[in-house]
């Protein structure tokens, strides 16, 4: 069994990758279909404000730090292979690294940043609304699931 240092930084990672997993899970079930429901202008106008107040210390600290502490999990179980829960460990991290934040940075920004740069009330804003609905709920459901799954890989390795 993890003991330790060790065992504390497999437990908030546990509580951090689940923390993300919620915050997306509520995002992908109801956050983003309320705002698909909405007038195209005030979808844009809303989402567009959600960005911004996403990039607030509260929530980053929690992605960005669940990022951090993914890496130094994956780099301490390289250097001391633990006898247990070593491929849970390495799978957390990797499922948090590359599924969450990965993704975050190439699939989900760059589609905050093209909404962003379209004023709400405009022709083109409505024409982009539904696809970016569409294409950023998908990925984002697919950073649910991978930050759920690291949660439970860090769980798994506990046990």
């Amino acid at each position: 069994m993890i003991e330790g240092p060790y065992f504390v930084l497999t437990v908030v990672g546990v509580l951090g990758t689940g923390l993300v997993a919620g915050v997306f899970c509520g995002f992908s079930t109801f956050v983003m279909r309320g705002l698909a429901a909405l007038p195209p202008a005030q979808g844009v106008a809303a989402m567009n404000a959600i960005n911004v107040a996403a990039v607030q210390p509260a929530f980053m600290i929690v992605f960005v730090g669940s990022a951090v502490l993914c890496a130094v999990i994956a780099v301490v179980t390289f250097v001391l292979w633990p006898d247990e829960g070593t491929v849970e460990l390495l799978v957390g991290s990797g499922l948090y690294l590359f599924g969450v934040f990965g993704l975050t940075m190439v699939a989900n920004v760059p589609r905050n940043e093209a909404l962003a740069r379209l004023d709400p009330g405009t022709r083109e804003a409505a024409a982009y609304w539904p696809t970016y609905v569409r294409e950023w709920t998908f990925w984002n459901h697919v950073r649910t699931v991978a930050s759920a799954a690291a949660a439970v890989a860090y769980v798994l390795a506990l046990t």
